[in-house]
């Protein structure tokens, strides 16, 4: 067998161990379910075992089925196929659970979805009481549910309520809580798993689950009766959509599995999962999430967009110029990787500020448990902040991160090259300036390149890695390596005006200002950003980024040649808001004012300034507008080869700036839609809105071809 492994000892304990001789992972397939389906008719007929144990052979337990597999199968499988997919495993932990002999789970590592699930299959677990040995059932997070009994089994362990509280968050068990929650049995030393799984067969256990016994009942199909407890679900359900909104499917769906699933036999609650599970499986919500969450963002990280051919760069020694809130969080990730940074600003106090960045933020940690105080001084203790350029001696890399002003990125660089080697590269963090207009400064162009990190950057994954006109692939192949040494992950993007992330990301800010001086009420503007999945409406964001900001950016823009970096409406609304003094939340207010102690509350002078239309466009519309600015915007810079690949979309869609994550990305977006429907839409809305959303000639064509941004399947 090439999946699993059955040895039978004296004692008539059967060890099954996974161990799969093609993937470097154990995961659910159709080949290990045929084995699996064999191995335990072999166990159940074979007289000599009277118990099993279950274990792995690799480090980690289980994972969960192949994602890509289930991305490549989407617009091939019907609802009954995702059914039958999802029963084929189902019956095989049924198989499992009902054999007449009682199987133990041994779980020597981390053990998620698929994984955990046949772990719960098991009549008892046991687990590893190690830190990266945790258990839980994350598929929420990729737009799906537990497909082979995982919702109905957690249910009757622990509860129908604490079930859903890990079903609707998908957050993973560490061992101490999974013993809490109940979820495991028995914690044992990862070398003692086996044995004290063995030890426990010895008792003579009943083989037969708790809701296979004649006459059970889940406590609450016996409650179900009671008004209170059949309201809660009711709530629940609200509270369900106020968190995830309607257009992640998931979440109300696992809730009605279980709501439902609990009231019924335990092989009727199983297809009743099964039913849930092929409904969201062929569900594009979930093709979106699970191809650009995972699998291009794990394909960007270990190096999709790495030029071919250049030896690997490990980085010990880097230098950040500007200890600004940027430039000390980019010293914060280089030296948390192992990478001895030299952090350099006008004067050595404040270089020290930037270094008490990363000292508060350890500081955090330490107090939560996060990390030792030890292993806190000791990535300390690699920041050296100065003044003295000469210190950048033996740095393999430069990064810039000062004040987004032509003139003084240019000095910098200037002062940097002349103590670096000549291997050495130099990359500007900027979101706006163009990197072929600052890598004029440099003596050495081909080593110039632009990493444009996300803020905070301790917490944002981001990093948009942009080309200048005369960048080497050696250069950008070194970049690459470097913030794959960070654990971030890069996106590849064509130099111009704003890049990719910034230049989509202003028609989600100028779209909520073009309301405004249409007329439309400002709650109406942020309720419907929010409904249809971003984090927080344009109107509050401007208010945390400054209307200085891109304003500015525009001003700087209007006399470049070729420039396109333009808005149709709302510069008026930010100008008048300046003018009033009300330019962000620093100035003490904005489109919102934050009273102290209270709430933040919509700014009541606004209606004045900006009067309500006595007729207000319906709110799809609304929401249309958001989608579809960004969406056109984004196929433009395809067009243009700003960005040349539909998976840097998506990536710097949804991590660079909170695209809505069920929509897979500004280009999945379009694609979901169907393009030949997408460009009718934004036709509708160039009409009524204005002609930012009328679609190119380049994309009309696609659409008259019927091409999609990603490779459609054929069934």
């Amino acid at each position: 067998m090439r999946h699993l492994a059955i040895e039978t000892g004296a004692d008539g304990v059967a060890v099954l161990t996974l161990d799969n001789a093609v993937e470097s992972m154990n995961v659910v397939s159709d080949d290990w379910l045929d084995e699996m389906n064999a191995a335990i008719a072999q166990l159940r007929d074979d007289a000599a075992v009277t118990g099993v144990v279950i274990t792995s052979g690799k480090k980690v337990f289980m994972a969960g089925a192949d994602l890509k597999a289930l991305v490549d199968a989407y617009g091939t499988m019907t609802p009954h196929q995702a059914y039958a997919f999802s029963q084929k495993a189902t019956a095989m932990h049924r198989a499992l659970e009902t054999m007449g002999k009682p199987v133990a789970c041994a779980i020597n590592g981390l053990a998620l979805g698929g994984g955990f699930e046949l772990a719960l299959a098991c009549h008892y677990r046991v687990l590893a009481d190690d830190p990266k040995a945790v258990v839980g059932l994350p598929e929420v997070n990729v737009g799906l549910l537990p497909g082979s009994g995982g919702t109905q089994r957690l249910a009757r362990l622990i509860g129908a309520q604490p079930a859903l509280d890990l079903l609707l968050t998908g957050r993973s068990l560490a061992p101490a809580e999974a013993l809490q929650a109940k979820v495991v049995d028995a914690l044992a030393p990862a070398g003692d798993v086996v044995a004290v799984a063995r030890a426990w067969l010895a008792t003579n256990p009943s083989p037969v689950r708790i809701w296979d016994v004649k006459g059970y009942a889940a406590p609450e199909q016996r409650m179900m009766i009671i008004p209170e407890v059949a309201m809660g679900f009711s709530v629940a359900t609200a509270k369900v959509v106020d968190k995830a909104g309607y257009n992640l499917p998931a979440p109300p769906a696992i809730l009605s599995t279980v709501f439902e699933g609990i009231q019924l036999p335990f092989d009727k609650a199983l297809s009743v999962e099964s039913k849930y599970f092929a409904k969201l499986l062929t569900d594009p919500v979930a093709r979106n999430i699970i191809r650009t969450t995972f699998i291009s963002k794990q394909a960007a990280e270990k190096g999709a967009r790495r030029p071919a051919g250049v030896p690997k760069t490990h980085f010990t020694k880097v230098g950040v110029l500007g200890a600004g809130m940027m430039g000390a969080g980019i010293a914060l990730v280089s030296a948390r990787a192992g990478i001895d940074v030299v952090l350099i600003d006008r004067d050595t106090a404040t270089a020290e500020k930037g270094k008490a960045y990363s000292a508060n933020a350890f500081a955090r940690q330490v107090a939560r448990g996060g990390m030792t105080q030890d292993a806190a001084d000791a990535i300390l203790a690699r920041i050296a902040p100065t003044d003295d350029f000469a210190r950048l001696v033996g740095c393999q890399m430069v990064i810039e991160a000062v004040f987004e002003d032509v003139a003084i990125k240019a000095e910098t660089t200037r002062l940097a090259e002349a103590v670096l080697g000549s291997d050495a590269i130099f990359a500007t963090n900027t979101s706006t300036l163009p990197i072929s207009q600052l890598a004029e400064a440099s003596a050495r162009p081909d080593q110039f390149i632009g990493t444009h990190f996300f803020s905070p950057v301790d917490r944002m994954g981001l990093v948009e890695i942009i080309k200048g006109q005369k960048t080497s692939p050696a250069t950008l192949a070194k970049a690459v390596d470097f913030v794959a040494q960070l654990r971030k992950t890069p996106i590849v993007v064509r130099d111009s005006r704003g890049f990719y992330t910034s230049r989509v990301f202003r028609m989600m800010i100028f779209e909520g200002v073009a309301m405004l001086e249409e007329g439309v009420e400002p709650a109406r503007i942020e309720n419907a950003a929010r409904s249809v999945g971003f984090p927080v409406g344009p109107l509050a964001l401007l208010d945390e980024v400054t209307m200085e900001l891109p304003v500015k950016i525009l001003d700087d823009a209007a006399d470049a040649p070729g420039n396109t970096y333009t808005i149709e409406k709302g510069y008026a609304v930010l100008k008048r808001m300046i003018a009033l003094g009300r330019g962000s939340r620093k100035a003490g207010g904005g489109f919102y004012d934050y009273p102290a102690g209270a709430p933040k509350h919509l700014w009541q002078g606004l209606a004045e300034e900006f009067p309500v239309a006595g007729e207000q466009p319906p709110q799809a519309d609304l929401k249309a507008r958001f989608l579809y600015a960004q969406a056109i915007e984004t196929a433009r810079c395809m067009e243009e080869g700003v960005i040349e690949t539909a998976e840097d979309g998506d990536l710097g869609a949804v991590y660079g700036w909170g695209f809505p994550a069920w929509t897979g990305g500004t280009l999945s977006y379009i694609d979901t839609v169907g393009i030949a429907g997408f460009v009718a839409e934004a036709d509708r809305l160039a009409q009524l809105y204005g002609a930012r959303f009328a679609p190119s000639a380049w994309l009309r064509d696609k659409a008259a071809k019927g091409e999609t941004f990603y490779p459609a399947k054929k069934g």
